[in-house]
């Protein structure tokens, strides 16, 4: 079968003035890497694109969350909306220099909060991610677990974070952006799990 490449292409350079400083805002300062596809396709609308931005930024660079309850967040929400675009820049770009273990990162993918890979913190942020994505909303008792290691403005930014990456993964599918040929993928993960 071929690839009938992206259904919204991403912007390519050279580009113009305001999309370069547009770019330059979402990317890492000194990154070294070439605008993210994701953010090109943001980039044909720019004005959706800048009142992103903050959200976006605010939830990796300024939160409460400790990043690595905000990446099982991330990753596990990106896995279940088969969001293996951005799944794959996280794991590169946030999991593994986390410290995300090959058998953490496969159970994002293909396991459960159950899986003994995870601490209690990360196991019931795990099961925040699939309790929001199948029912959007939480029992008593994982609330009760949540409020063991997180405080009310932490289990909101998780929430905020599993909204955002939810509509970035819409993004993504429907626009079906190209992979990254640097990141994860999926298919890594298959002897990784346990």
């Amino acid at each position: 079968m071929t690839d009938p490449g992206p259904r919204i292409p991403p912007l390519e350079a050279p580009f113009d003035p305001e999309i370069e400083v547009m770019l330059a805002k979402w990317m890492p300062p000194n990154s070294g890497v070439e605008p993210l596809a994701l953010f090109r396709t943001l980039g044909r609308h720019q004005d959706l694109a800048s009142r992103s931005r903050p959200l976006a930024a605010g939830i990796l660079g300024k939160g409460l969350v400790p990043p690595r309850l905000r990446e099982v967040m991330i990753h596990r929400t990106c896995a279940l909306t088969g969001a293996e675009y951005e799944w794959g820049v996280h794991v590169m770009g946030f999991g593994k220099p986390l410290g995300f273990t090959e058998e953490q990162l496969a159970s994002t993918v293909n396991g459960s909060a159950d899986d003994p890979v995870w601490e209690p913190d990360e196991a019931a942020v795990f099961a925040l991610a699939d309790a929001l994505h199948f029912d959007s909303t939480v029992d008593d008792d994982l609330f009760a677990r949540l409020r063991e290691h997180l405080d009310d403005e932490q289990i909101l930014e998780l929430c905020i974070t599993a909204g955002w990456y939810h509509a970035i993964s819409y993004v993504i599918n429907v626009a079906s952006i190209p992979l990254e040929p640097w990141a994860a993928r999926f298919g890594d993960m298959e002897d990784s799990a346990e």
